[in-house]
């Protein structure tokens, strides 16, 4: 089965894996490498790339949305 991994879309991008097994409750896949392990269908990896993409929108616009809080933060600061 081949599906796409977005845990880290934002540092490194989507990318394809193909799987090797699966966990018994089928939330978990597994690759060839032993650090090739990613939990939580739908969160860290995806059926189709549609459903990947979608999910990086999303973390996408949350951490805008987080580093604006955090800019308007800090422009609200004064030191005296």
């Amino acid at each position: 089965m081949r599906v796409w991994i977005t845990k880290y879309a934002l540092t490194t991008g989507i990318f394809e894996m193909e799987v090797e097994s699966q966990s018994e409750d089928g939330t978990g896949v597994y690759g060839k490498a032993w650090s090739d392990c990613y939990h939580g269908e739908g969160k860290e990896w995806h059926r189709t790339k549609e459903a990947a993409l979608v999910r990086a929108e999303k973390m996408r616009q949350k951490k805008i949305a987080s580093l604006k809080k955090q800019i308007e933060k800090l422009e609200r600061m004064k030191f005296e």
